[in-house]
């Protein structure tokens, strides 16, 4: 059997979004494959060095911005690192089209899954800063995230924070969080959480993650009885 190799589609369209040559296209091809596909290399490692890498672009940017103190830094930091907005990024590049799934994946909707778009994201970023380097994946996330980091991205409130804010100013008990249901394959698992204030009230949302959901029933929580 003959080893994968990257399609001309692929190829074409990770050379236009980085702006030169592959250089190892095994690598790229690494970071486009899903381990549902049984291939032995997938794109978990490079995933976990992208993390990284994107995680130190962002915020040697926002450093460079110079707006806020650590708190709000932070606040900013963990909300354009997030899978919400590596997903969103990956959804304006096209990248679905280009990911490898198995079949079951595929037949579950995994193209279209948060979860797994946002670690496809990171993935090519470590197989950028591999092949070509910090200073190109650098330029190359403020190219991708410039949008979110010049708008309102980050900038509000946490609703899980402003949750508890609003429980303690009006004497209420903090906020209780509950997984009513996980359903779903791994890959595109549906998470259903309640978040309960004693004496006032509860909210549920669903999303990809449990922390996704936790972050929607807050907001839920707050525009019911905020």
């Amino acid at each position: 059997m003959s080893e994968p190799r990257l399609s001309a589609e692929a190829k074409a369209f990770l050379e236009a979004l980085i702006g030169a040559p592959l250089g190892d296209e095994g690598l790229w091809l690494e970071a486009l494959t899903h381990g549902s596909t049984g291939e032995s290399r997938h794109y978990q490692r490079l995933e976990f060095l992208g993390d990284r890498v994107l995680g130190l672009s962002m915020a040697q940017w926002l450093f460079e911005l110079g707006t806020g103190d650590e708190g709000r830094l932070s606040q900013r930091l963990n909300a354009l690192v997030s899978r919400d907005a590596n997903a969103q990024v990956a959804r304006e590049i096209g990248l679905g089209d280009h990911i490898r799934l198995g079949k079951q994946a595929h037949d579950d909707g995994g193209r279209e899954s948060d979860n797994i778009l946002g670690d496809v994201m990171e993935a090519l970023l470590g197989a950028g800063f591999v092949t070509h380097g910090f200073p190109a994946m650098s330029a190359l996330v403020r190219r991708l995230w410039g949008d979110q980091v010049l708008g309102k991205v980050g900038q509000s409130k946490h609703p899980k924070s402003a949750l508890q804010e609003w429980a303690a100013g009006n004497r209420r008990k903090m906020p209780e969080y509950q997984l009513l249901e996980r359903a779903g394959p791994d890959h595109a698992a549906r998470f259903t959480v309640e978040v309960r204030v004693h004496n006032v009230g509860t909210a549920q949302a669903s999303a990809n993650s449990k922390q996704a959901a936790e972050k929607l029933a807050a907001a839920e929580f707050l525009r019911k009885f905020g």
